[in-house]
């Protein structure tokens, strides 16, 4: 799976550099959209998967469950770091800065803390059914702040951020641009599927020792 996802977003990585237009109003810097929004849908999808098996543990006590939860919270966690990234460097190019505490960017660093409480706190417990509910009750928690964080808070205050792709206005990208993205979203939810595997197997090997 791992040699048919690198084979995947090479192709992708080409679609991008050689074949997609630059974009009125952004030029090339577009470019840096088929990386960064990808890795922020698949954070999102992450916490939302860490909050489903964290409530999937407190249903069953299934400690696999609670690897799966921790998994995709860690994972999250670096998909959201890296989408932190490739904004910060979109802005640089486009507005001088890195950082300017726009009303997304604000928002992203508070979810940051939240996700990084949320390790921290989990790996200051012993392994246990103990830790497995309490990361299990923080993961539902934290969840919940994600769609405020994420598609409420930032829209209620101006932004220098673009418009999402999907707006009230319908989807605001011509037809090759979408579907280049919408290959690199599948490519990095794969990515993200094919790591998740891995980690949680790796949580449940370290757990048993």
């Amino acid at each position: 799976m791992g040699a048919v996802l690198g084979g995947l977003t090479l192709i992708i990585i080409g679609l991008v550099f050689l074949v997609v237009p630059p974009a009125e109003g952004l030029g090339d810097y577009v470019r840096l959209a088929f990386i960064h929004i990808p890795l922020a849908w698949v954070a999102v999808m992450a916490f939302l998967v860490s909050a489903w098996q964290g409530a999937k543990y407190l249903r069953s006590h299934d400690m696999e469950a609670d690897a799966g939860s921790a998994a995709a919270a860690k994972l999250g966690f670096i998909f959201v770091i890296l989408a932190t990234v490739s904004g910060a460097i979109f802005s640089k190019l486009t507005w001088g800065a890195y950082w300017n505490w726009d009303p997304r960017q604000t928002t992203i660093f508070v979810l940051l803390l939240i996700y990084g409480a949320y390790l921290t706190l989990r790996g200051a417990m012993p392994v246990g059914h103990k830790r497995a509910r309490t990361a299990a009750i923080y993961a539902l928690f934290s969840f919940l702040t994600v769609p405020f964080l994420v598609f409420i808070i930032p829209r209620l205050y101006f932004s220098l951020h673009p418009s999402p792709v999907l707006n009230s206005s319908g989807v605001a990208m011509d037809s090759l641009m979408l579907a280049v993205l919408l290959a690199a979203l599948a490519d990095v939810t794969g990515i993200f599927y094919w790591l998740y595997r891995k980690q949680a197997a790796q949580i449940m090997q370290e757990e048993s020792e």
